[in-house]
């Protein structure tokens, strides 16, 4: 098992000359990987940082923001063609913001399941900016990663004694199921369950990912890794915080890769009945005045309105007329959400018959490329039904 345990080697070359130390007594192989920017490794690497650079050369500039950037993006490559020649099985980084910085999006170009542990100076705040959607653990170094002394190399020698365990105790699939991957919401629960133990009655991994932005790209990131070979995007409501401009957006990119990876895909509309907001006195002041449901103390939802439902439906299509392979959507005309049935806060047929007309009139559909109606509502069994019906028709062709 081999270990690549990265750092900017000009300061921090004895820090993990330690942690390499400590891995080589676990009875790990290890290689050290110098990403300095900057002077002479204090230490001799084992990989040199020209060796990560390659034909990449940086800033000659003493700007050090290009320097990161353009460092972390050499590592992302050279990371990736080790990774992809079986010559890593888990990577072990140490910094300060600036190695954090380096090292983690190097991370986040590995495959997920390959062990990814980083000792940061940053580890205690928000580490979002580093571990996105990725499977990164980060352990906050406590003192600052400057010297050896009694907490840097406790710290240190767990975070070794971690990244060991995890490479020389990795789970391997037993009988590998076909993946699929599915999107979740609080209201639209009943129909995601029923939807994955019908699929798993019927032989399919299902991995459910909760749509709040990070699972949108979190499930994308896997189709990219081909790890998931079939879509079941039931729940778009990230859709809508995107275009009304809410707070758990997966960004302007959600469904390209769905559509890229021509995959079967069936997708829904799942929550666009609401836009997601933190607690009442943050939904910003243009729209304080809509119908606002307070779901708990730190979140708020925010009911789209007509137009926003057309501009929902008009960035969905967009989308879609981009694929080349075949894909169904399902349109449960019963309501969308939990939220969205009669005497319910978000019921408003005419924003949903808007989403609907609309989808239809800017999608170009085909006999492969469908838009299917159901006068059920979303959490209804028999609409899960047709959604599992509708997935396996495209699975078998």
């Amino acid at each position: 098992m081999s270990v690549y345990a990265i750092a900017t080697m000009d300061t921090k070359g004895a820090e993990i000359a330690y942690v390499a130390r400590c891995l080589v007594a676990a009875g790990v192989t290890v290689k050290m990987v110098d990403v300095g920017t900057y002077g002479d490794p204090t230490v001799p690497p084992d990989i040199r940082r020209q060796d990560v650079l390659g034909e990449r050369e940086l800033p000659s500039s003493n700007d050090r923001g290009e320097a990161v950037t353009g460092m972390s993006l050499a590592l992302a490559d050279f990371l990736s063609n080790e990774a992809r020649h079986g010559r890593v099985d888990g990577v072990l980084g140490i910094g300060g913001s600036g190695g954090t910085a380096i090292i983690t999006a190097a991370m986040r170009a590995l495959p997920i399941g390959l062990p990814k542990l980083m000792v940061s100076t940053v580890a205690s705040g928000n580490t979002e900016p580093y571990v996105d959607c990725y499977d990164i653990t980060m352990m906050y170094s406590v003192v600052d990663i400057a010297g050896l002394n009694v907490v840097s190399q406790k710290v240190l020698a767990n975070a070794a004694h971690a990244i060991a365990g995890m490479v020389t105790h990795r789970s391997r699939a037993e009988d590998a199921k076909p993946c699929l991957g599915m999107t979740m919401f609080g209201v639209t629960t009943p129909c995601v369950t029923t939807v994955r133990e019908t699929l798993e009655g019927r032989g399919y991994d299902c991995l459910v990912f909760h749509a709040t932005g990070t699972g949108g790209r979190a499930m994308e990131s896997l189709v990219q890794s081909g790890m998931i070979r079939g879509v079941l995007d039931i729940t778009t409501t990230e859709v809508a915080d995107e275009v009304v401009g809410g707070v758990l957006s997966a960004g302007p990119t959600r469904l390209d890769a769905l559509v890229a990876a021509e995959i079967p895909l069936v997708l829904s509309v799942g929550a666009v009945d609401m836009v997601n907001f933190g607690a009442i006195d943050t939904v910003p002041a243009p729209f304080r005045a809509r119908n606002l449901h307070v779901h708990n103390a730190h979140v708020t939802l925010m009911r789209t309105t007509r137009d926003e439902n057309i501009q929902i439906a008009q960035w969905i299509a967009a989308k879609l007329n981009c694929s080349q392979a075949p894909w169904t959507v399902v349109l449960p005309e019963g309501g969308v959400s939990a939220l969205d049935m009669p005497g319910a806060p978000f019921h408003d047929p005419d924003a949903n018959q808007a989403l609907f007309e609309t989808l239809e009139s800017d999608s170009h559909l085909s006999d492969c490329r469908r838009i299917i109606r159901s006068p059920l509502h979303i959490n209804d069994p028999d609409f899960a039904a047709e959604v599992v019906g509708e997935y396996l028709k495209l699975a078998a062709d």
